[in-house]
């Protein structure tokens, strides 16, 4: 019975999309074990099961009997799909739990900021504003006639009309008494509007762990607002390999994992209006970039083919689909333009990343590396352009890593040795509870250094150490006594392990790339590093590491989410679009798994 094995065993509990892990003791309720891990977690009764405010979801695993209380509370179609209190609840088993972000009271860190470039405006949707005569009993003519009448008259000779347009716009005609702001495509009108109304659009980057918004005036480009929340498919896994396994288990799952997307995306677009004071009717046009496994799961493609060898994309050219299609709660007729996939594993965001930073060509090798579970690199040097992808893995997300967890209040994100007396930086200024991915590549560069860890990985020091450093789950960061949770904050050997294989498998890409250009590294005149990681990481210490060539280090660039920005590019520019086909067209993919050369290279780069 699990309630017998549960007295005599501790239990792993990851909490998502924190990406923090603790063992607890049998008997513990899950409110304590987050506080316990350091996790804000909102209780406004005190965890008497009171409120709903502690609201979580077991993804897997085996908890307690739901409580009256409970039940109550969240409803029993809740409870059925794992929802319920964390103080109420108690883990019979080890456990994944979800924390959807209204339960915390801390907000993670989310990368949307990029480098914004002013961008000539040639928007796929422009306005037009036309005057219609209302309708009396001397002219009854319809109103899309009488639509239509006025489009022709402004130089429009064949206007379009979706049925979702044709089903809302008589009322808006007579709300705004027949002075309106048309959203046009082309021929086709998108939407009616207020005569002095903004013509939004809305760019997504749709990352692995994390999404960012931006909501875009399409008539003189500023940005209007932006907003990151965690992508919620992260409960189903934290890579795309476990999400595809996850939808390939049934119609269901696939439909689920898409269906989360959606609502964490419309949820984003609310925001953006309320925060603005704007109608989510005004946003007539979309851009959505992500991954080649994030395209898919938006658009409720298959996912089956990209986890088989040869690991091939059901669609890999650009698209322009409508937004009702998919569920964007934005205009009725909007449609959404999504960049083409590269390959299975190099997908649209890469090529938004590309168009962003405007190096398709150049005389000098430039190299770019967008830094994340999936982590994509491109080379340009004249007139070619080669991309290949490396699973790096969640380590550098925190995941996987002993004290490991995401950027949120509390995360170690710098460390440093300084005259022998070791300093550590909090994401909050606040004290420690975990360690996210700057942090251990901080922290592993450092032991490097004072020569703590061998080329190999291995602890030099392994019993008391210079200073009492180590203890025996490894080097300590920071000791209990100083830390948000009275535990000490570790950096272990198998930490290290973690952080070597993703930073082998980035690193192998680059040499491989430049081999096929026939460049060495010292040959680089700029390595760009993007991604929400790249945009924190310190590149000394990528260098010390391994994970970078040892060039100099004004060589290198950190350009923030370069994919969001050139989302948002792709929004304000037709022309833009156009690069985009072209640089889809030219790049020259390498699968880095049947190169001849990747096995030999990646188990080179393993040493630090």
């Amino acid at each position: 019975m699990p309630e017998a094995d549960s007295m005599q065993k501790r239990f792993e509990i990851d909490f998502e999309p924190i990406g923090r892990r603790i063992d607890v003791d049998s008997g513990a309720n899950l409110l304590d074990a987050a506080r316990e891990a350091g996790i804000d977690l909102a209780s406004l009764c005190g965890g008497s099961g009171l409120c709903d405010s502690c609201r979580i979801q077991i993804m897997t695993g085996e908890v307690s009997p739901a409580t009256a209380g409970e039940i109550a509370a969240l409803g029993e179609r809740a409870i059925r799909k794992g929802e319920r209190l964390a103080c109420q609840t108690i883990p019979l088993s080890d456990l994944k739990v979800h924390i959807p972000p209204e339960s915390l009271t801390s907000p993670q860190r989310l990368q949307v900021e990029g480098m914004e470039l002013d961008v000539p405006l040639n928007p796929a949707v422009v306005s037009l504003d036309v005057d219609l005569d209302p309708p009396s009993l001397m002219d009854v003519r319809s109103d899309l006639s009488r639509l239509q009448a006025a489009l022709v008259q402004a130089g429009v000779p064949s206007p379009i009309f979706s049925l979702p347009f044709l089903q809302s716009f008589c009322s808006m005609l007579r709300e705004l008494n027949w002075s309106v702001r048309l959203a046009m495509r082309g021929e086709e009108v998108i939407a009616v509007l207020p005569r002095d109304a903004q013509l939004l659009g809305v760019a997504i980057d749709i990352g692995t762990t994390k999404v960012a918004a931006y909501l875009v005036d399409l008539l003189d480009g500023t940005t209007v607002a932006k907003k990151g929340a965690m992508n919620p498919q992260v409960a189903f896994g934290e890579d795309v390999v476990s999400r595809i396994a996850f939808a390939n288990k049934s119609v269901e799952n696939r439909v689920e994992l898409q269906s989360v997307l959606i609502e964490a995306i419309n949820t984003l677009i609310l925001s953006l209006c309320e925060e603005t004071d704007v109608d989510q009717g005004g946003i007539v046009d979309a851009v959505v970039v992500g991954n080649t496994a994030m395209h898919h799961a938006f658009l409720k493609l298959p996912l089956k083919q990209l986890g088989e060898s040869p690991y091939v994309p059901a669609v890999s050219d650009s698209l322009v689909v409508p937004a009702l299609d998919i569920g964007l709660e934005i205009a009725s007729g909007a449609k959404v333009y999504l960049p083409a996939n590269i390959a299975g594993y190099v997908g649209a965001d890469h090529i938004a990343v590309l168009v962003s930073l405007g190096i398709e060509h150049v005389d000098k090798p430039a190299l770019v590396v967008d830094i994340g579970t999936n982590t994509e690199i491109s080379l340009a040097i004249g007139d070619r352009l080669l991309s290949c992808s490396c699973a790096s893995g969640p380590a550098f997300e925190g995941a996987h890593i002993h004290d490991g967890m995401r950027a949120a209040p509390g995360a170690i994100e710098r460390v440093r040795m300084i005259e022998g007396e070791l300093h550590v930086l909090t994401i909050g200024d606040v004290p420690p509870v975990g360690i996210c991915g700057s942090g251990v590549l901080d922290s592993i560069a450092q032991m490097r250094r004072l020569d703590f860890l061998d080329r190999s990985g291995r602890f030099k020091e392994v019993e008391g150490g210079e200073g009492g450093l180590f203890s025996e789950d490894g080097f300590v960061l920071v000791p209990a006594e100083e830390t948000g949770h009275g535990h000490d904050l570790v950096i272990s050997r198998g930490d290290v392990n973690e952080i070597q294989l993703a930073k082998a498998a980035i690193r192998a890409g680059i040499e491989i790339l430049l081999d096929e250009v026939g460049v060495d590294s010292e040959d680089l005149r700029t390595v760009i590093v993007a991604g929400a990681f790249g945009t924190y990481l310190d590149i000394a210490s990528a260098i010390e590491i391994g994970l970078f060539p040892e060039i100099p280090l004004e060589r290198f660039r950190q350009v923030g989410n370069a994919a969001g920005e050139g989302a948002r590019q792709l929004l304000l520019s037709n022309k833009h679009r156009g690069r985009a086909e072209q640089i889809a067209d030219r790049v020259e993919y390498i699968e880095l798994t049947v190169h001849d050369r990747f096995t030999e290279e990646y188990l080179q780069r393993m040493f630090l």
